[in-house]
């Protein structure tokens, strides 16, 4: 499994209850999956467990094979250790892009890869080069993020996360940037990427996007009640609460 959450629970200091409630999953290599659930369904804080944002106290996340344990099963230490190795295979596409506007396209994408792994500058740009040409990008290489759509922008962001060569690839809401015109161009950009093996996680509202992806999973007060393949659970839930989600999304649309 490239990730698996196991039983993750995150309580908050003066919260009555949980916010994740022993919420697992796993997530096999080169899967596209849409998290789904409503406002306060518990999506961004497992996101953030994910990323190491914030703790969790029981429950594991495992990441290309580097366990990271609870805070109430492991030392500070040895939390930390496993932290850092998980956040190397990790990657993160902000909802709002988070460019950097004083910098081209290209090298926004070579930035980290030459600070953080310390690659050479040719090197990086050969690289960067060929995640831009593969998300339809030549043309606008050498552009400054204000002279970019926002679908360039977020395709742009894409690429600058994979250059890290992350295993698995987490979205905070791809689409909520963008025209409705230009949603269907990021389901195109996440099977691009789907073909290069890269295990994607997106958390999103938008149900044309998760219409498109290979696997759902809902959450509902903190856990995963209902997963599997969108034709399934998007078209004959089993689960109430992903019924009432459901209509709640088409009346809106």
């Amino acid at each position: 499994m490239s990730l698996s959450v196991r039983a993750l629970v995150r309580q908050y200091p003066g919260n009555p209850e949980p916010t994740l409630k022993g919420l697992s999953f796993d997530l096999p290599a080169g899967t596209l999956t849409a998290l789904l659930g409503r406002s306060g369904a518990g999506k961004s804080t497992l996101l953030r467990c994910v990323l190491g944002l914030e703790p969790f106290e029981q429950g594991s996340i495992l990441v290309d094979g580097v366990e990271v344990p609870g805070t109430a099963a492991s030392t500070p230490a040895a939390r930390e250790l496993a932290l850092r190795q998980a956040r190397a295979k990790l990657g993160l596409v902000f909802q709002s892009y988070e460019l950097f506007p004083h910098l081209s396209v290209l090298d926004n994408c070579t930035l980290a890869p030459m600070k953080v792994q310390g690659l050479g500058r040719a090197k990086a740009e050969e690289k960067a080069r060929a995640l831009l040409v593969q998300l339809g990008l030549e043309h606008r290489i050498a552009a400054w993020p204000e002279q970019l759509s926002g679908g360039q922008k977020q395709r742009v962001a894409i690429a600058r996360a994979l250059a890290m060569e992350p295993r698995v690839l987490l979205y905070d809401e791809p689409t909520s940037a963008l025209d409705p015109s230009l949603k269907a161009e990021v389901l195109q950009t996440l099977k691009r990427v789907d073909a290069t093996g890269v295990t994607q996680v997106v958390v999103t509202h938008d149900l044309q996007l998760a219409r498109g992806v290979e696997h759902v999973c809902v959450l509902d007060h903190g856990q995963v009640i209902e997963s599997g393949p969108p034709g399934e659970v998007l078209v004959a839930p089993k689960h109430e609460s992903t019924r009432t989600l459901l209509k709640s999304w088409l009346d809106e649309g």
